[in-house]
């Protein structure tokens, strides 16, 4: 049984409106919803990117059924291992054990903020495996002290902890990855359709762990209008992550990609008003072996009520019996 989530991208709009697109996502009957967080939007046009854990806070508050996540968190330089792990206990207890903690290395356009610099993806590794053995630590309960290469902790203790352990999933892109942060994690996360991850990740925690993937979508009653949407706002997905892990910043990404073709993102991104080109594209993933797919709306906005009623009365129905098929 495959489920379908919704994201929640901070990078297209502002808190009010992420809260207010979460509760209309469940009430459409998305099974989960997930978010970015991020310090800076991808492109100028996306136009936003509010504090993604004040707004999940607010989230947890207006959603009774869906379970949440972060998707996802680099606990690596803007944020400290053991601040990230506060935060992902806290909302968990907010949600009432609805929420899961989602981490990935990073990319240079969040990170580079602190002026730290933008370490190698070798060294941005190392320091996400010493992450999560924190993390995990003080999920765990108790005192952590903790002296790493990168990180020290000094008798830290979580004292609001849920009585459900957070569950961990953490963003791979191949076998390296896999294998350095699937015994510190409990799901995988991953933003291409490869069944090679899933393999990959099932051999080594074992079969029945969840699988998360994403799939942008452009939904709108024009095609012509929807597919330029997609391509001001969403060029940047085209570069692929080792590329888009180490530009800086929106003009570097506008710069890197203003050559795209329309044609070469209405060939990963259904857009239009359409069913069953979704339908096909999130199929991918089931195929791949993916147990959880998140859907992104791209450019909402105005669109916000339609595309929820054309979720609740067409897309989520047909997504369904297309698993059930």
């Amino acid at each position: 049984m495959v489920r379908f989530g919704y994201t929640l991208m901070t990078e297209q709009s502002g808190p009010r409106e992420l809260v207010a697109h979460a509760a209309a996502a469940e009430r459409a009957g998305f099974d989960f919803a997930v978010m970015s967080d991020h310090f800076s939007p991808w492109l100028a046009p996306q136009g936003h990117s509010p504090y993604a854990w004040s707004v999940l806070g607010a989230v947890a508050q207006v959603t009774e059924r869906m379970d949440l996540m972060s998707f996802v968190t680099a606990p690596i330089m803007r944020y400290h291992p053991a601040v990230v792990a506060q935060k992902a206990a806290t909302t968990a207890l907010l949600s009432q054990d609805r929420f899961a903690l989602g981490v990935g290395a990073g990319e240079n356009l969040n990170e580079h903020v602190i002026g730290e610099g933008w370490p190698p993806v070798n060294v941005r590794h190392e320091m996400l495996g010493e992450a999560l053995r924190i993390i995990g630590s003080l999920f765990d309960g108790g005192y952590v002290n903790f002296s790493g290469e990168h990180y020290r902790v000094d008798s830290a203790k979580l004292w609001d902890l849920p009585e459900q352990r957070v569950p961990i999933a953490t963003a791979v892109s191949g076998a390296q990855s896999i294998e350095r942060f699937a015994p510190l994690s409990d799901s995988m996360i991953a933003v291409q359709p490869d069944p090679g991850l899933c393999r990959g990740w099932d051999a080594a925690v074992g079969p029945g762990a969840r699988k998360f993937g994403q799939q942008p979508v452009c939904w709108g009653p024009d095609r012509d209008a929807a597919a330029k949407r997609a391509w001001e706002e969403f060029r940047w997905f085209s570069g692929g992550w080792k590329v888009n892990a180490e530009l800086p910043g929106p003009a570097a990404f506008d710069s890197a990609t203003r050559y795209v073709r329309l044609e070469d993102i209405t060939s990963s991104i259904p857009c239009g008003p359409g069913v069953d080109e979704i339908v096909e594209s999130v199929a991918n993933y089931r195929e791949a072996g993916f147990t959880d797919v998140a859907l992104v709306q791209i450019g909402i906005g105005e669109d916000a009520d339609r595309f929820f009623d054309f979720a609740r009365a067409e897309l989520l129905p047909a997504l369904r019996e297309s698993i059930a098929g």
